[in-house]
């Protein structure tokens, strides 16, 4: 699947809830279902600079895709990066560099985000494209 496909599911998703409360719940659930970070990753390289709450990140590459492992201390965090994992892990570098994140504003969550978790939110982001340009680097 790819990654706008995969984008346009989580909106449909989000959009059959009836409220905010009812969507965090779902991000929650979400993060419990992410597939867990090896603990030998949950390191300060590992962590993202810019997120109130730890979260911690692993990038592999596998048959020229890009696989992701995340983690982090706090649900809702842990929530947001599980939807960013589901989207850009398994993918192409190109594809998660090139991607459009306007899911997110479509969703709604920036808007219901506090300031310093929409600041997590947009350094998880880039993050993860950084990851995605050091693949696309050494595949060149």
């Amino acid at each position: 699947m790819n990654i706008k496909d995969i984008q346009e599911d989580i909106i449909e998703e989000f959009s059959m809830f009836e409220d905010w409360e009812e969507r965090y719940q779902y991000m929650i659930d979400l993060g419990k279902t992410l597939p867990l970070i090896d603990e030998a990753y949950k390191t300060d390289d590992n962590i993202i600079k810019g997120c109130q709450s730890k979260v911690w990140v692993h990038a592999d590459i596998q048959d020229g895709k890009v696989v992701f492992t995340a983690d982090s201390d706090a649900i809702i965090t842990k929530g947001i990066i599980a939807i960013l994992i589901r989207v850009f892990s398994n993918q192409h570098p190109k594809d998660i560099i090139d991607a459009d994140t306007t899911f997110i504003d479509k969703i709604g969550l920036k808007d219901h985000l506090s300031p310093t978790r929409a600041n997590g939110l947009v350094s998880m982001i880039k993050q993860l494209k950084m990851y995605a340009l050091a693949y696309q680097t050494q595949l060149n």
